[in-house]
């Protein structure tokens, strides 16, 4: 495969595990390098394309099948993407993969414990979801599947952000499509 070729960055893990924040620095580094590259977060998309889904199974699901249709379509125009959502079962995951196509699918498990996240809890999620008042939260009330094969599984709050863009970098040069 060619290393110049549009691919697809699925960054998936716990609310709080630094997706967004990883998903920004890698873009802002293949932009820099002369690569298109997008992120799409799904915060973001949860306030505008996708602000008319809730957070049942269902609305889950067609959350994640939205984000893989647009990182396709940008793909197709020669964009890399980042997607940095939660995209807690492993059954959506392999559909968005199907949709954006296996060969440019490189699934990354940003593996920060929960007890990390819920430790920094930066948007007070985690206290609002063990009081009740967020009900499905992924992690407390709602299960997140680990992927069971990522391309790779990264942890950037024990590694540091420097680090883990380099590694996450050096990955892309060496095995992106």
């Amino acid at each position: 495969m060619r290393t110049d070729s549009p691919f697809t960055l699925w960054l998936t893990g716990l609310s709080g595990a630094g997706k967004t924040t990883l998903g920004q620095a890698v873009s802002l580094a293949l932009n820099d390098s002369g690569r298109r590259c997008v992120v799409l977060d799904g915060d973001v998309l949860r306030r505008g394309l996708n602000r008319d889904l809730g957070f049942c199974e269902q609305g889950r699901s067609e959350n994640i099948r939205r984000t893989a249709e647009v990182a396709r379509l940008m793909n197709d125009a020669g964009v890399i993407v980042v997607a940095a959502l939660i995209s807690p079962l492993r059954a959506d995951r392999a559909h968005a993969s199907t949709i954006v196509g296996a060969q440019r699918f490189l699934e990354v498990h940003v593996s920060t414990p929960l007890e990390v996240c819920e430790a920094a809890d930066v948007k007070g999620l985690y206290r609002r979801a063990r009081q009740g008042d967020l009900p499905l939260f992924t992690g407390v009330s709602a299960p997140y599947e680990v992927p069971e094969a990522p391309w790779l599984s990264i942890d950037p709050l024990r590694m540091g952000l420097e680090p883990t863009v380099r590694e996450l970098l050096a990955l892309i040069v060496s095995t992106a499509p």
